[in-house]
């Protein structure tokens, strides 16, 4: 992967990176269970599951300055820093987060609605995930074991990380894969705010962009996201792209869909969390 600007990160500034990746990924698992809930008429467990979401947002807001959309990156490392009492919080509300999520998906994916909705239901096979340019928990969900995390980028070398994989590659599959997902994230989080080494949060950058072109991947909630940046020497980027996971996942809809039953359909197109107001950026 190239950079734009040689520009080396601090031990300390990945940390900081994949503590707020990993927060986001929760965030974003914990608000699609809670659809999946909300298809199925379970509206008590919709308002858990984005009751628990809150509280992940609410730990965002206190460590980066915002809920959704932190914005803490910039050229060289981070805008914020993690201190020693936001630290503390955020270990001490994790263990609960993790339990009270855990609790809510054993009933999910135990439920007897869910599984007869799901199970069988929008099938890719690996084959086709792979010919069809599947990415996140779409693509694992149908038995590939492909995550751009296991390039080791920030601080994902040091982590006690493996892919979550599951073979049956439809809805239900799918479900499973984000559940295990979210309880993962919530693990990382606190292995990384465990490890969390002392140093600068940015370097010191001098300059504009040089006229060079760089891309870069990283593993987003839906699956992997896909920077691309070409620079001209001015302050001014010549192009910057941005393909995000919704793109690579809408073709398997032409797999899932066909044959399928009328209502399946809604539970279908949920299953590959499609968010199209991203996707045309």
């Amino acid at each position: 992967m190239e950079r734009l600007w040689p520009v080396e990160l601090s031990p300390r500034t990945k940390y900081l990176r994949t503590i707020w990746a990993e927060m986001a990924r929760a965030h974003s698992h914990l608000l699609w269970l809670g659809l999946l809930a909300d298809a199925f008429g379970f509206e008590s467990m919709f308002l858990q599951f984005w009751r628990i979401r809150e509280r992940v947002l609410d730990l965002i807001e206190m460590t980066a300055g915002h809920r959704v959309i932190p914005s803490v990156n910039v050229v060289g490392g981070v805008r914020r820093d993690i201190n020693a009492e936001q630290k503390k919080v955020v270990l001490d509300a994790l263990p609960t987060i993790r339990k009270e999520s855990e609790d809510l998906i054993k009933v999910v994916v135990n439920d007897y609605t869910v599984k007869s909705r799901t199970v069988g239901v929008g099938v890719v096979t690996k084959e086709q995930a792979f010919l069809l340019g599947c990415v996140g928990p779409v693509l694992r969900a149908s038995g590939v074991s492909e995550d751009v995390r296991l390039t080791k980028y920030h601080a994902y070398g040091e982590l006690s990380f493996e892919p979550i994989v599951e073979t049956a590659g439809d809805c239900y599959a799918r479900a499973l894969v984000r559940a295990r997902e979210l309880l993962q994230s919530i693990d990382l989080q606190v292995e990384a705010l465990n490890k969390l080494p002392e140093g600068e949060i940015a370097a010191k950058v001098k300059g504009n962009p040089p006229a060079n072109e760089a891309i870069m991947r990283t593993e987003a909630p839906r699956g992997e996201l896909f920077y691309y940046a070409k620079g001209n020497g001015t302050r001014n980027l010549e192009r910057m792209k941005i393909r995000t996971p919704t793109y690579a996942n809408l073709p398997s809809l032409l797999v899932m869909l066909p044959g399928s039953q009328l209502p399946d359909v809604p539970v279908i197109v949920l299953s590959i969390d499609p968010c199209i107001c991203c996707m045309e950026r």
